[in-house]
């Protein structure tokens, strides 16, 4: 490596030898390490910036003054120099480099900005990776905070929003272009969708949520709202997640003993390449298709089993068996028995009262037992009797009557003896964990109210942290900066160097 001259760097040198001559003075050898620290954090964040901006102005001075020619085919020759403020991690710097243009053609070309890869606004690519990853756990206001107090950065909130807008912009290319995840041939895969409310601003809504929210506001209601309850002010964001799982046979035995922690079971594999997103401005027909398209990357010939988990919403099996049917696919989809057991619980509060605990749940177990063998149909025509039997009438039978329609609806998706057997997961653990943990934990924090381009790419960011894929997108969309801000601007003969590695 060709070392700096040693003209180069001389006030880094002056600000290190000076942080080095304090620690080494009888004040600073009799306090605390709380003060030591201190100094040394305020002291060596000023020291970085000064050795970024050192290096900086090196590489002005060695640049080199050649034509070049621009994706028009026009060649620059006339040079002047330029500068621009760029805010780092470390504080903000100068970068001086030449610009080159030529007369009567438009378009002025910087190659150290190309070589440096510096992004279209001031913000340096690392403070816009740092301010979205703070974005994505928190609120805009306290990854601003956090940004500014860890970093020398110095940032507001609505340029935080900017910022992660701009990070999350290369998200669909990422997982479009990107490499299938190798796979064992006879594993499962998993598919499963779900939707979470996300509480909007006016212009976030969609078209007809909004008209119900402005006809709302036009009129008074004294109608008490229940815990929760916000009216025709969400957007449903919908959610998906694509696994692959080891089948891990199993009994309903072990189901139950599972689920009431009464004794040993057979434990399920864990998930394996993992992936969740979530989306606003997508659909869930859209979010669907695009889970289809993602489970093809991983199973083109279609030689694997693909099961599709499911709550039983109408919409969703409908775009299921739409996209299962445009490839050709034979899916096994499996009604989440977490579902099944909310249903089995209204009706047995229904039958036996809610303040009788002890009796529901003993005839929530029976009933779960004989569904769990199988005999879903028979289950919900017992139900009925006992309510015939009982007299029940108004919202107890309107409960045991959804129960037994949605039991007979979806028997077929209710054979979780044969789905036991086979070692397929019944239950969708994985889709609700990714509807607290994508949407939930950040899009309900109190008080917020989103807008759409915000909200879809705080989504994003949350997507790619909960899949892992955060440091692998980092990458990419440092590429796809590069290329979108330089590259294309320049004839393909241009920064070969550059063009490999990207």
């Amino acid at each position: 490596m060709e070392p700096y001259p040693s003209a180069a760097f001389t006030e880094s040198r002056t600000a290190f030898e000076a942080l080095v001559s304090t620690l080494q003075t009888t004040m600073m050898s009799t306090s605390s390490h709380v003060d030591v620290e201190g100094h040394i954090d305020e002291k060596g964040t000023a020291l970085l910036r000064q050795l970024y901006q050192d290096h900086l102005s090196l590489r002005a001075e060695r640049e080199v003054k050649r034509p070049v020619t621009g994706a028009d085919g026009q060649e620059r020759t006339e040079t002047r120099t330029s500068s621009r403020r760029l805010m780092s991690p470390f504080g903000s710097v100068v970068v001086q480099r030449l610009a080159l243009t030529k007369h009567a053609v438009s378009g002025g070309l910087r190659p150290m900005d190309a070589q440096l890869n510096l992004p279209s606004d001031s913000f340096s690519l690392m403070v816009r990776r740092d301010i979205s990853w703070a974005v994505a756990n928190g609120s805009f206001d306290s990854a601003v905070a956090d940004v500014t107090r860890l970093t020398g950065a110095q940032i507001h909130k609505r340029q935080a929003e900017c910022l992660a807008h701009a990070f999350a912009v290369d998200f669909n290319a990422f997982y479009a272009t990107r490499e299938p995840v190798a796979v064992v041939s006879n594993d499962l895969l998993i598919l499963s969708f779900d939707g979470k409310g996300v509480v909007m601003r006016p212009d976030g809504l969609r078209k007809e949520t909004r008209k119900k929210a402005a006809k709302a506001s036009d009129t008074k209601s004294t109608r008490r709202l229940e815990p929760g309850q916000k009216p025709n002010r969400k957007r449903m964001a919908a959610v998906a997640t694509i696994y692959d799982l080891e089948a891990t046979p199993r009994t309903s035995d072990d189901v139950l003993r599972q689920l009431d922690h009464s004794g040993p079971y057979t434990v399920p594999k864990r998930p394996k390449n993992k992936r969740v997103w979530a989306s606003l401005e997508r659909n869930m027909k859209q979010v669907v298709s695009d889970a289809f398209l993602s489970a093809l990357d991983r199973d083109g010939h279609l030689k694997r089993r693909w099961v599709v988990l499911v709550d039983g919403n109408a919409d969703q099996l409908a775009a299921v068996r739409a996209e299962a049917q445009s490839i050709g696919i034979e899916l096994t989809v499996v009604l989440d028995i977490i579902h099944v057991l909310e249903y089995l619980w209204k009706a047995g509060q229904a039958l036996h009262g809610a303040a009788d605990g002890a009796a529901v749940q003993a005839w929530v177990s029976v009933r779960a037992n004989r569904i769990l063998a199988g005999k879903s149909s028979s289950v919900a025509a017992g139900i009925r009797r006992s309510a015939t039997n009982r007299g029940l009438s108004g919202d107890r039978r309107k409960r045991v009557d959804a129960c037994c329609r949605y039991l007979l609806n979806h028997r077929q998706e209710l054979r979780y003896h044969e789905f036991l057997r086979d070692g397929l997961p019944i239950a969708s653990g994985v889709i609700e964990g990714a509807c607290r943990s994508v949407v939930r934990d950040r899009m309900d924090i109190t008080g917020a109210r989103w807008g759409l381009p915000g909200a879809e790419a705080v989504l994003k960011l949350r997507s790619l942290r909960a899949s892992g894929d955060f440091d692998d997108y980092w990458v990419f969309h440092q590429q796809r900066e590069l290329e979108r801000n330089h590259l294309q601007n320049y004839a393909k003969t241009e920064f070969p160097e550059l063009r490999v590695a990207a």
